[in-house]
């Protein structure tokens, strides 16, 4: 029936960032803190580049990248020729099965 004192417990949460630098960023704020005392650069809101940054440092991602990189296909013009393909493969079904 019910068990109650067999209970699993859930899994922890063990989240470890993989972009996340304290040192850099302290530093880069450092940076900033002084290229705008300079005048260097405006006063607008700093918003760090991090674009690129998970598919270089997962190695399955990259992995892909580089593939499609070399061989000049992607995953969307591959779907896409499947999914003509099977429009095709059903209309002509339809022909020879109605005629």
């Amino acid at each position: 029936m019910f068990f109650f004192y067999n209970n699993r417990k859930p899994r922890q949460f063990n989240y470890k960032p993989i972009l996340y630098n304290p040192d850099k960023d302290e530093f880069n704020e450092r940076i900033l803190k002084v290229k705008k005392e300079m005048g260097v650069v405006e006063d607008t809101d700093y918003k760090p580049t991090i674009k690129g940054e998970f598919i270089r440092n997962t190695n399955h991602l990259r992995r892909k990248v580089n593939k499609e990189k070399s061989t000049g296909k992607s995953t969307a013009k591959r779907n896409i020729t499947l999914i003509i393909f099977l429009v095709v493969l059903i209309v002509v079904g339809y022909i020879i099965y109605f005629t």
